[in-house]
């Protein structure tokens, strides 16, 4: 951890740094960090500058695919959002790759550009962050801060060796899995081989076999 009060001037970014929750909210809104993603947990905050490369996207679009096929043949009601974030005002914020509202009872969250407010509206049943170059972070800091947040499961997506590392989350703490109980019956070795055959296959046929595992 690194404990020195930022300015946008001095900011020390892709490191935990020591922040004011309202040290945080002034930089976040500052339009030159509208292109960050940004994570505030337990008094630290995190501005990730990094680039998002191909691997990254490519990997980030086939797990997209994946809830989006397995609820929809399920007949699973639920809500995606792809780079959104996620507010617990004076607490904690997060903006995962992706996260899924799943349920029965889904929130009404106004169409805007703002923050989900998680007082409001509850904490994504499913997180999921693609890790390229921040792996140890997202099983560290940020499995934390998730926990402390009340997903209900967290994924970490490892893109150089194609696995994923799956969190039940409960009572405030994780374990790792290798079914999903929010996307129930959902093994996550037939998400790691999706990702193994998106190496060399093309995404029509990358679905096509996800279909063919769902149905």
């Amino acid at each position: 951890m690194v404990s020195i009060i930022p300015t946008p001037q001095n900011l020390i970014t892709d490191a935990w740094v020591r922040a004011t929750w309202e040290e945080f909210i002034s930089i976040v809104d500052r339009p030159e960090f509208e292109t960050t993603r940004c994570y505030y947990d337990a008094g630290y905050m995190r501005i990730e500058t990094m680039p998002i490369g191909f691997a990254h996207g490519r990997d980030n679009s086939l797990l997209a695919s994946v809830v989006t096929f397995y609820g929809t043949l399920k007949n699973l009601s639920f809500l995606s959002i792809t780079n959104g974030s996620f507010r617990k005002s004076g607490e904690r914020e997060c903006q995962p790759d992706l996260a899924f509202y799943i349920g029965t009872e889904l929130p009404r969250i106004p169409k805007s550009n703002s923050p989900v407010d998680v007082n409001l509206y509850g904490a994504p049943t499913l997180a999921i962050e693609v890790s390229s170059t921040t792996l140890s972070d997202d099983l560290g800091q940020k499995r934390l801060l998730y926990e402390r947040l009340g997903v209900a499961e967290y994924w970490v997506v490892d893109v150089e060796a194609a696995t994923v590392i799956a969190f039940s989350i409960s009572d405030g703490g994780s374990r790792q899995i290798q079914v999903s109980s929010v996307l129930p019956d959902l093994s996550i070795s037939v998400i790691e081989e999706a990702l193994r055959r998106s190496q060399t296959e093309d995404d029509g046929a990358v679905n096509r076999w996800l279909i063919q595992q769902f149905q």
